[in-house]
């Protein structure tokens, strides 16, 4: 018989094929750096929501993986058949091949309260189904439980500072939604037991290669070897799996009857023309943006689990920006703040802006995220909400009319500020830098850099990897602004 987790199970209910892959060929995988900071944010919450029961319920047991399956799941069931019963962290149970090992058990009379954990800010559809496999081996290995809840954060939970986080986790009930999909949780063991056996499964690609979960096999199962892959359409996987199924694989081979949205139609046009085109109204746009020209930058993080009084989890907290500043006269200079000593960022960082940008002339960016970031320093900062309000009134976001005026068939769907400048300034090639690339890379550069274990020397090398990287982003929107402003 196949030994299976809970997470192949999911696996297995979003994709037979994903299961398979998993199981035979892992090596296929590709993990986004978004995937891997959220298998992070994962660590983290788990790890504070032990320190909350404990606090709540008593010291607990943890079981720690390291010891092994068999040595996880003969102590857990040691401490849960033990006279005095105790919390019990990370339990490890089986039941008719299936393995799970249970974030938190908590003693419930002569039953058990089981909390599964979260790093999400909501509950989500399929966290039910996560939680009922639970339940389906908790009970199947003799155990009973009284109720099972998903803990997730409170994104509204702030931090005082006071190394207490109580409150950061919020449980929500789900006994009766378990228990009424218990009787469907054998039928799921089947689907993921037949799905890892045998040779690989046929299974088309649609809208489930990105939901629940982006998958680590998309440039397996998609076509991708040509020079414009079908994803390259953008929009609805579902809409794009039907043409794969259909058996086409590059743009240039779908008719134009089989698409039915403008944004399709549209690139399939300019991928036929093998040209970009170029409408007259970015350009227009450009030449009437104000001197001085402010193009402004953020990185930020964010963290599940937050570190700073007055902060909340996963809230956009800027350390560092860049700035490129352009004259009438054709002067471009450029500012910088990047703060790495381990302390708050955020005033700092706020404070430097304010000065930096003055008070009059546009503040360019592409997309409205530094206005995001710029109310959370409102927020934080009461007494510099007036002159942070003055610099949200200048910002100009340029990626709106971009988007409307411009596509090059190497695009390929996408209009990220990485995707159209190659198109426009080849040499401004973000594959040449070293360490940080893109904008999670920042962030995790950034905590290892305040880590007290970075070294020095490591420290500095970052230093200068996030103010190139940084730097790179708004030198590319200052050369957008140049090129729709010559067409």
């Amino acid at each position: 018989m196949v030994r299976l987790s809970k997470s192949r199970i999911m696996s297995a209910l979003q994709c037979p094929k994903k299961a398979w892959l998993e199981v035979h060929r892992n090596e296929l995988a590709e993990h986004s750096s978004q995937t891997l900071a959220a298998f992070q944010a994962g660590d983290q919450v788990g790890a504070i929501a032990v320190e909350l029961y404990r606090e709540a319920r008593g010291k607990g047991q943890y079981i720690e993986y390291e010891i092994g399956l068999a040595a996880a799941e003969r102590t857990s069931r040691e401490l849960m058949n033990g006279l005095f019963r105790e919390p019990v962290f990370e339990a490890t149970l089986s039941h008719d091949g299936v393995l799970v090992r249970e974030d938190v058990l908590l003693p419930d009379g002569d039953s058990w309260r089981i909390v599964e954990v979260k790093a999400s800010t909501s509950l989500k559809d399929q966290y039910a189904q996560d939680c009922a496999i639970q339940a389906w081996v908790h009970r199947g290995a003799g155990y009973g439980y009284s109720r099972i809840s998903l803990a997730h954060v409170d994104n509204q939970f702030v931090y005082q500072g006071d190394g207490r986080y109580a409150g950061l986790l919020v449980e929500q009930d789900l006994t009766g939604t378990v228990d009424e999909l218990l009787s469907s949780v054998p039928a799921w063991v089947d689907k993921a037991r037949n799905a890892v056996s045998g040779d690989e499964p046929v299974y088309p690609v649609g809208q489930h290669c990105t939901s629940p979960y982006p998958c680590p096999f998309f440039r397996h199962c998609w076509p991708v070897d040509s020079d414009y892959p079908l994803h390259g359409l953008g929009g609805s996987k579902k809409k794009l799996g039907a043409l794969v199924a259909r058996g086409y694989q590059d743009i240039l081979d779908v008719p134009a009857s089989e698409l039915d949205s403008d944004p399709h139609l549209r690139i399939l046009r300019v991928t036929r023309s093998g040209a970009a085109e170029i409408l007259p109204g970015a350009g227009e746009f450009m030449r009437n943006l104000e001197y001085p020209r402010f193009y402004f930058d953020f990185e930020t993080f964010g963290r599940p689990v937050p570190v700073w009084p007055g902060t909340r989890p996963y809230q956009a907290l800027p350390f560092q920006w860049s700035c490129h500043v352009e004259h009438e006269d054709g002067l471009l200079e450029h500012l910088e703040f990047l703060e790495l000593d381990g302390g708050s960022p955020m005033r700092a960082c706020a404070e430097a802006m304010i000065e930096g940008l003055g008070d009059h002339g546009p503040v360019i960016v592409y997309t409205t995220y530094e206005k995001h970031v710029i109310k959370n320093l409102q927020e934080l900062y009461p007494d510099l909400e007036a002159r942070l309000q003055l610099l949200l009134e200048r910002i100009v976001d340029i990626a709106p009319p971009i988007k409307a005026a411009y596509y090059h068939p190497q695009m390929l769907g996408s209009w990220s500020l990485k995707a159209i400048l190659p198109t426009i300034a080849p040499d401004l090639d973000y594959t040449r830098l070293e360490g940080v690339h893109e904008g999670t890379e920042a962030s995790n550069a950034y905590l290892e850099a305040i880590d007290e274990k970075t070294t020095p020397q490591r420290r500095e090398q970052i230093r200068q990897q996030l103010l190139e990287y940084c730097r790179y982003d708004t030198l590319a929107m200052v050369r957008l602004v140049h090129f729709f402003e010559r067409h």
